[in-house]
């Protein structure tokens, strides 16, 4: 008999690759042999595809059949490869009609009574499937509305592999049965508190309306009760919308670490918050066999946020160094490499001492000299020099609190609409370029002669440069975060009161 084909999707961290499932029968002693670099749960699929064949009415051949899964040195994993490796046997045996099988790409897990079973990951596979030129997919049931948030792609949700054959011609009756569908995603009330609930902290408030601005990083030190904690999760609740490719980004690494996609696709960006013991594997991402996203990756194109970052480990801290460079992570293991996008705000918040109350006038510290300066050590100075804003925040006084109740104070949706005006303005500016936010703006482009600031805006910065205040890297982020600065006063370019205020900003710490 003819070789008969069908193709599924491998995933190799978020992006995927097409795999043609090649099924062969011969004669020879009665056996299933498959090939081409299973892991043990793909190995095991020729048993899970007897079973369900033969309890949805319609049994493999009692031939010898063989399975390749093609290209034989792509590493594959998982569950997702049952559904095509069926249809491919069911094609070369002509239950079903062996060019509608090769047309689609197939994914999804076989239960033994023939059930399709929902699987992690299939946003990401329908979007390399798309990518590779499949116009339809076919998934469990379950997996269906997830399926469906890739444009442009006709998603064919099936609830049993009986179903599945019928779809593709086989000459059996269709019997309904009840779909296994996935886990109902959480529930979370009142995602984005309000920035009108913060009290005093003006400078703060206004250091992160910069960050939000230009996508810059965030370092608030101050002791226990200044408020950090509070103002890192109004972070998120000031972003702009995700556009539909950010989204759909977020949901397949979201699709990745097993949490359930919703038929409505979210748009606002995510808020990670990983508790101090996070080993460097739980933050970057990490496994032995099947390689999952970390904390970094699932907060892409939305804020990471660390508190108490002082009770890191050194090796956890020093691991988002690289990623917040290249805002990707990259994952080597002996039989593959794995990728995962690491588009995120990096937002640290830490005591000034391991009392906390070194600084703050209500307040003494008992800390040593040495203790203070060995706990604050535990930040490296090269993962500090990448945070572009670092500011002092203090415990708000029962005077501030009296000033501000009569106050009209900002709100997040306010802020939200100004923030989103001062990103258009960087996204017109930066027409033409491969970058969208004064963060990605690189050094190069901001001291080139079309784009240099004039001498006597810079001179601060030029004096702080040559005392050795700040590093070349600073001089750099100083003018990103100027340049945010101006685009939330509707600024064509940086003042010097800009350029101070994003001077003051970095180095806040010091003074």
């Amino acid at each position: 008999m003819a070789v008969s084909r069908a193709h599924s999707v491998a995933l190799l961290g978020i992006d995927g690759a097409i795999v043609e499932i090649e099924a062969d029968i011969s004669s020879g002693l009665p056996a299933t042999v498959l090939v081409g670099l299973p892991d043990a749960a793909l190995g095991e699929a020729q048993h899970r595809v007897r079973a369900a064949a033969m309890n949805s009415g319609c049994p493999l051949t009692r031939q010898r059949l063989t399975i390749n899964l093609s290209p034989a040195g792509l590493p594959k994993h998982g569950t997702a490869f049952d559904l095509g490796i069926a249809l491919a046997a069911f094609a070369a045996d002509r239950v079903v009609d062996p060019a509608s099988v090769e047309r689609l790409a197939h994914l999804g897990e076989l239960g033994l009574d023939g059930r399709l079973r929902p699987i992690s990951g299939i946003l990401p596979a329908v979007l390399a499937a798309s990518r590779a030129g499949f116009d339809t997919v076919m998934v469990p049931a379950g997996n269906a509305a997830e399926a469906a948030l890739v444009p442009g792609v006709r998603v064919v949700g099936v609830a049993s592999l009986r179903e599945a054959a019928v779809w593709h011609g086989a000459e059996l009756e269709l019997i309904d049965v009840e779909p296994i569908m996935p886990a109902a995603p959480r529930v979370v009330e009142d995602a984005d508190a309000d920035l009108c609930e913060v009290i005093g902290n003006d400078d703060a408030i206004e250091a992160m309306l910069a960050a939000a601005a230009g996508g810059h990083h965030m370092f608030l030190l101050g002791p226990p009760g200044a408020g950090k904690t509070m103002l890192a999760a109004r972070l998120p609740g000031i972003l702009p919308e995700l556009d539909t490719d950010a989204a759909l980004e977020v949901n397949s690494v979201r699709s990745l670490a097993g949490e359930p996609v919703t038929g409505r696709l979210p748009t606002r960006p995510p808020f990670e918050a990983p508790h101090h013991t996070a080993t460097p594997a739980a933050l970057v991402g990490g496994g032995s066999r099947i390689i999952r996203p970390g904390a970094a990756a699932r907060a892409s194109h939305g804020v990471l946020f660390l508190d108490e970052a002082a009770e890191f480990s050194a090796v956890a801290l020093d691991a988002l160094r690289q990623p917040l460079e290249s805002g990707r992570i990259t994952i080597h293991r002996a039989n593959a490499v794995a990728s995962f996008p690491a588009k995120f705000q990096l937002l640290l918040a830490a005591n000034p001492c391991p009392c906390g109350q070194h600084g703050a006038p209500d307040a003494d510290c008992d800390c040593a000299p040495y203790a203070r300066r060995r706990y604050l050590a535990r930040l490296s100075g090269p993962l500090l020099d990448r945070v572009d804003i670092q500011l002092r925040v203090s415990r708000v006084t029962a005077a501030q609190l009296t000033a501000a109740s009569g106050n009209a104070r900002l709100t997040s949706a306010e802020a939200r609409e100004r923030v989103s005006a001062a990103r258009a303005a960087a996204r017109e500016r930066l027409a033409g370029t491969p970058w969208r936010t004064n963060s990605e703006v690189p050094g190069s482009w901001l001291r080139d002669t079309r784009h240099r600031l004039p001498a006597a805006v810079t001179a601060p910065l030029d004096r702080a440069l040559e005392r050795g205040a700040i590093s070349m890297r600073g001089f750099d982020r100083v003018l990103r975060v100027a340049w945010s600065i101006a685009d939330l006063a509707g600024s064509s370019s940086p003042t010097a009161e800009h350029l101070g205020r994003a001077l003051y900003f970095r180095k806040a710490l010091s003074s």
